[in-house]
């Protein structure tokens, strides 16, 4: 629930003070998709930290260019990776705390010890909220730096656009690394009081089942190609949905014309 959401996250954001990250300071990320990372990224913005996330597929010498680059107060991983992870930020001066895909780890053991209401440190719209890594198709990586109105303003012109209200339920099945799945995806349902059916990621068979619950999906392009072949996708599973969002990349114009017509 969203009362849920809002202790959970207030919990986070009293481990991130007892970890010494101030306002402004990055905070890191690259653990598994799961709710738990989604309330790390709300008590990030709660306690005025900068999030950073990072693709799970990041090697050790990509994490050192970033480690480098953004300088990091924390670090948060999985538990497995912790040891080499943790050797990397300790060269960077940042501290390592774990978080696993069972919402399990150092970090949310700390958390759950503290309270569950937290007064949200003061930010303005121009202050930053989260560094974003362009994949790096021409140079290095660069961090985009995204103030929270940035994310605001996003939020509040697709929640219009897309007439998102709190009725609506999305299927939300995309990273939570990437622009898409956590400042569009996570902050149109938030920004909308709507809900969603959190899944750990794409599964074209699983998606046409949820589909009677839903009212919106998102996704990229390969989603709609590989729901297209999946059998049991119809007019009849799909009647709930109100809009199919596809984004990340250009969408086909054959892909369009087929779903479409099925």
């Amino acid at each position: 629930t969203y009362g849920d959401m809002l202790a959970r996250s207030a919990q986070l954001a009293h481990a991130l003070l007892q970890l010494d990250v101030e306002p402004g300071d990055r905070v890191a990320v690259q653990v598994e998709k799961s709710p738990e990372a989604v309330m790390l990224y709300l008590a990030c913005l709660r306690a005025g930290a900068v999030f950073l996330p990072l693709n799970t597929a990041y090697t050790l010498a990509e994490l050192e260019y970033f480690f480098g680059d953004a300088e990091p107060r924390l670090v948060v991983c999985d538990p497995a990776r912790a040891a080499d992870i943790g050797a990397l930020a300790e060269k960077s001066g940042a501290v390592t705390v774990t978080l696993g895909r069972d919402g399990q780890g150092s970090l949310p053991d700390q958390a759950s010890r503290l309270p569950m209401d937290f007064h949200d440190v003061a930010r303005g719209p121009d202050d930053l909220a989260a560094i974003l890594y362009t994949s790096g198709t021409t140079g290095r990586s660069k961090g985009a730096m995204l103030s929270h109105e940035n994310l605001a303003s996003n939020a509040r012109v697709l929640v219009e656009h897309w007439r998102f209200t709190g009725d609506d339920v999305l299927i939300h099945a995309l990273p939570i690394f990437h622009t898409h799945g956590l400042f569009v995806a996570t902050n149109v349902v938030l920004m909308a009081g709507a809900s969603m059916l959190f899944e750990q990621k794409f599964d074209p068979a699983r998606i046409v089942s949820l589909l009677p619950r839903a009212t919106a999906l998102m996704g990229v392009p390969t989603f709609y190609v590989r729901l297209l072949q999946q059998d049991g996708l119809d007019h009849e599973a799909a009647k709930n949905i109100r809009v199919f969002i596809s984004g990340s990349a250009p969408l086909l114009a054959e892909t369009h014309k087929s779903w479409r017509e099925r």
